[in-house]
């Protein structure tokens, strides 16, 4: 399997939780200490974490900070932030906790300006696009708001700035344990054969991931199916 496996960690009040299509009175607890969670991942062999601030996506500025150093700290994984990264002081103080990379997603549709200049201030491999589609538009500030922005247009002008990681979710699809939404991803992958398409959305099991595997697509994120046990760990891993 030569997928990218990404396990996702998303915070509210300092507790690893899963939301049903980004709706916050939908939530569930599956853990009160993410850092205990990241530790357990890295010990089952995954080297990468996904990381969600979810206060910070709702209060639009970077909340649950200390979790990400102390996740750094305790575990050699590679992990993007992402969550309420809406203001210089934001971005700088993530990476200075310890990110490996951030993902931004609505800043990119509110202030292009600024966009812009982290992309050349931080280099353009330690910035995720985050683009966040619902009914074929872009929707912002923890998917609570949505945009009149279209997605390949929204993805073509930042390809064009030099982006080539983007994680792409179907909010219909996230925390539904539904199956992804593969042929969004195939849009996407055919328009721009060498992004580094992150699937994030819907995954529920092992047969899951290989139909995005078999799809091409390099990369998916995952929570929820995880944490209710769908997926098995050692065969994911096996396969690698």
């Amino acid at each position: 399997m030569n997928i990218e496996l990404i396990p996702a960690i998303d915070i509210i009040e300092g507790k690893c939780v899963r939301l049903t299509k980004g709706n916050y009175q939908q939530k569930t607890i599956y853990n009160d200490n993410p850092v205990e969670v990241a530790i357990h991942f890295e010990q089952l062999g995954f080297t990468r974490l996904h990381m969600v601030d979810l206060d910070g996506a709702k209060s639009k500025h970077v909340v649950n900070i200390q979790i990400l150093e102390d996740i750094k700290k305790r575990t050699n994984l590679v992990v993007d932030f992402g969550g309420g990264i809406k203001s210089c002081e934001d971005i700088e103080k993530v990476f200075d906790f310890g990110a490996d990379m951030v993902t931004v997603g609505s800043i990119a549709v509110q202030d292009r300006d600024t966009m812009t200049s982290w992309i050349e201030t931080y280099q353009p491999e330690r910035i995720i696009l985050g683009a966040d589609v619902r009914n074929g538009k872009i929707s912002v500030n923890g998917w609570k708001e949505d945009s009149n922005i279209e997605l390949i247009p929204f993805l073509k002008d930042y390809f064009n700035l030099g982006i080539r990681n983007v994680l792409c979710t179907d909010i219909s699809k996230d925390g539904t344990l539904q199956g992804p939404a593969t042929a969004l991803y195939q849009t996407i992958t055919n328009a721009f054969p060498n992004l580094h398409l992150i699937a994030s959305g819907g995954v529920s099991s092992n047969e899951d991931i290989l139909e995005l595997e078999e799809a091409h697509i390099p990369a998916v994120v995952f929570g929820k199916a995880f944490y209710e046990g769908r997926i098995d760990v050692d065969k994911l891993i096996l396969n690698r």
